[in-house]
């Protein structure tokens, strides 16, 4: 019996999951900020509760990244969507601390949920890149429009909660086109084993964790510094987010229309690099010209470099598996970021935690550019190995990826060789069997 291969998915379900899971992370220094000014929690305490959403976001990666082939996308990113709704809607509905940490805890749970489905189906699109392209463009526009209207709409903690709710209400009609659970035939239980790729998958995802840390330790204590150090008003504030997140968008859609024609080395490299420099400039800015160009530039090349990032991770991985658990590493990173930040930002205060946080990124920056070069040679290996040549000496090639791979295969070995007697190969027999007579 053969296998059961679903197609690749549409690209627009998976917009809609990636923006819904990644909007969060991308509100923090908000939700941070109004947790602190309207509850009774201190700076240290609010950055808290933004870790405890992250770790409940890195917990949903790490837990559904064996899961999502078995249970289908479908189930797992209507509970993501569900719970992320039900979670932060009860954040934003109440004013008690233990109800206000649980529903950020479940919220954040749902949107790691729905980034993993969407890392999965991403890696198994026919262009993981154009997509996550387009994903990027998408929560940095839907941010970029919460960061401006947010300010004007009134006080309280709950607004960025249910702005965060609401767009996880507003995802659920694209699951009606992701697949359900599928029963996997012998081929693809034999697939299901370890990831390709193990060593560089790992390092990707050990690298990935440290990468993202020291992003979100910037950007939770962004608003710290906008406001303390560079003496910006909160309406000020969301004006040079705003912008800095259009500046993204612009980072991203260049970075979709050039593609992988430099590789993702390059891209990855060089753009970790410049991240680095950017992170120091905005933490030592004490202005509003300083902060905003480290805040645009910053903003402008992070998602470019994110994009390759969640390409390479596809690229290792096809069935989308080192996907999720880079994801769920990033989250990871993601989540002890706010307290990363506000402790080097005690220690060294706010020009040395950027001093401390540009060498890490400096740091991981080689492993990273490494990994994408190991993948570029492997993807070309594989081209090569699978561009027709003649089967040689006995030896059988590997099937490419793909509904015919899995078809059943006949073969017939004799002292020689090995025939393998698809049917076009029997019809190409039988035609020359026809001439002889």
């Amino acid at each position: 019996m053969s296998d059961t291969t679903p197609a690749p998915p549409a690209a627009w379900p998976l917009v809609a999951l990636f923006t819904a899971g990644y909007v969060a992370p991308y509100l923090l220094p908000t939700v941070v900020g109004r947790l602190d000014a309207h509850l009774p929690l201190s700076p240290a305490q609010a950055g808290l509760v933004g870790t405890a959403l992250l770790l409940g976001s890195a917990t949903a990666g790490f837990t559904l990244a064996s899961r999502i082939p078995r249970r289908g996308p479908r189930p797992l990113a209507r509970l993501g969507l569900l719970l992320a709704v039900l979670g932060y809607g009860t954040a934003a509905s109440t004013t008690l601390l233990p109800l206000v940490v649980a529903g950020v805890v479940v919220g954040g749970f749902g949107s790691g949920s729905a980034t993993a489905v969407a890392a999965a189906g991403i890696a198994g699109h026919r262009d993981p890149h154009r997509v996550s392209s387009v994903g990027l463009l998408s929560v940095s526009a839907t941010a970029g429009a919460l960061y401006l209207s947010l300010p004007h709409l009134g006080g309280g903690h709950g607004l960025p909660f249910a702005a965060i709710a609401l767009v996880a209400a507003l995802a659920w009609p694209a699951t009606g086109r992701l697949g359900g659970a599928t029963r996997p035939g012998p081929a693809a239980a034999r697939r299901a084993g370890r990831p390709p790729y193990p060593r560089a998958g790992a390092v990707l995802a050990g690298c990935l964790l440290f990468w993202s840390l020291t992003q979100e330790a910037l950007w939770g204590v962004s608003g710290r510094i906008g406001a303390e150090q560079a003496g910006l008003s909160e309406a000020t504030l969301g004006v040079v987010f705003a912008v800095a997140l259009g500046a993204g968008l612009l980072g991203v859609t260049g970075a979709s229309a050039f593609g992988t024609r430099l590789g993702r080395a390059v891209p990855i490299g060089a753009g970790t690099a410049a991240i680095a420099g950017c992170v120091v400039l905005t933490a030592s800015a004490d202005g509003l010209p300083g902060f905003a160009a480290g805040e645009v530039l910053w903003n402008a090349v992070y998602p470019v470099v994110l994009s390759y990032l969640i390409g390479l991770a596809a690229a290792l991985d096809p069935r989308g598996r080192w996907a999720v658990f880079a994801g769920a590493a990033s989250s990871l990173g993601t989540a002890c970021g706010p307290v990363v930040g506000s402790l080097l930002a005690e220690a060294f205060g706010l020009p040395g935690m950027g001093l401390v946080l540009g060498g890490l990124l400096l740091a991981v920056a080689g492993p990273l550019t490494a990994v994408a070069l190991h993948a570029g040679k492997g993807a070309a290996a594989a081209a090569t190995a699978t561009a027709g040549e003649p089967v040689l000496r006995g030896e059988v090639a590997a099937p490419a990826p793909g509904p015919a791979a899995d078809a059943p295969v006949r073969v017939r070995r004799t002292p020689r060789r090995i025939l393998l007697l698809t049917p076009t190969a029997a019809r190409t027999r039988r035609a020359a069997a026809k001439a002889r007579l």
